[in-house]
């Protein structure tokens, strides 16, 4: 059975209520993918991290534990409040991993992208793009910025989803499609989800490919409306609220996630996500 991801049985009307949504039922999911790409690349001390769209701070918490000096960037102000609130949030016994080692560096959280002068600045050797949600035409400008100036030899990793075929979540998220597409333009940004997506972004961006991975990352849910909450707290479902309402979109959802549910109400759907290593 999947692991209780969900606390709490308030409304999620405002965008701050959202950003919680994320933190506290949908990041979790990850982890997998978090911890994966952490044993990889020997995430520890002497680690200088730097995580592109960090959200509310989960793989900068266990890159962290490991004794990584970390450093998250998210334009999302709510989603980097609740990293900063996790981040200097107490150690107390039993929220780390057992021989995790917190880092003498504070943790860095900024706004938006990092720019030339905090790349060159930054002493990073690891920067991390794990987000699968987020759109390739939103990372490559950030991407291309640490391609130019980060030092020869550092790693990038990018995350996205793997083929539809082995994601049963892809089989919800076309309900984001179909209510967007009245809007156009507007409809989600493609996923990276392609053979070659994470290769060709990385080398669009001047980044040289240096191995690959897959990761399975089940979403597990307490209930159907702790799914529909989580899967809409990722922003995929964005555009299809902007082109119909919120409550077509989450009866929609709910009625995608019917195959997903257990006889004890809990929800499951098995995916499986890729990860690229690439080079300066």
């Amino acid at each position: 059975m999947a692991p209780t991801l969900y606390r709490g049985s308030r409304p999620a009307t405002a965008h701050h209520d959202r950003a919680r949504d994320w933190a506290e039922i949908q990041e979790r999911m990850l982890v997998p993918l978090y911890d994966t790409v952490h044993d990889r690349l020997d995430v520890g001390p002497g680690t200088g991290l730097l995580a592109l769209n960090c959200g509310s701070g989960l793989a900068l918490l266990l890159a962290a534990a490991r004794g990584a000096a970390v450093t998250g960037y998210d334009a999302d102000p709510d989603r980097l409040r609740l990293a900063g609130e996790r981040l200097a949030g107490p150690k107390r016994p039993g929220t780390l991993p057992r021989g995790a080692r917190t880092t003498a560096a504070p943790p860095s959280l900024r706004a938006g992208a990092p720019g030339t002068q905090d790349l060159r600045a930054g002493g990073h050797n690891v920067v991390t793009a794990l987000d699968p949600a987020t759109p390739a035409d939103e990372l490559r400008p950030a991407l291309a910025a640490v391609a130019a100036v980060t030092r020869p030899g550092s790693v990038v990793v990018l995350a996205g989803w793997g083929p539809p075929e082995r994601c049963s979540a892809a089989r919800v998220l076309k309900v984001a499609t179909r209510l967007a597409e009245p809007r156009g333009p507007a409809a989600p940004a493609p996923r990276l989800s392609g053979r070659d997506d994470l290769e060709d972004l990385a080398r669009g961006a001047g980044l040289r490919p240096d191995g690959s991975g897959r990761v399975s990352c089940p979403f597990g849910y307490q209930n159907q409306a702790s799914a529909v909450r989580g899967l809409l707290s990722t922003g995929l479902f964005d555009p299809a609220v902007a082109a119909t309402d919120k409550q077509q979109v989450e009866k929609e959802v709910a009625e995608a996630l019917h195959p997903y549910r257990r006889p004890d109400g809990t929800v499951r759907m098995e995916n499986v996500f890729r990860y690229l290593i690439a080079r300066v």
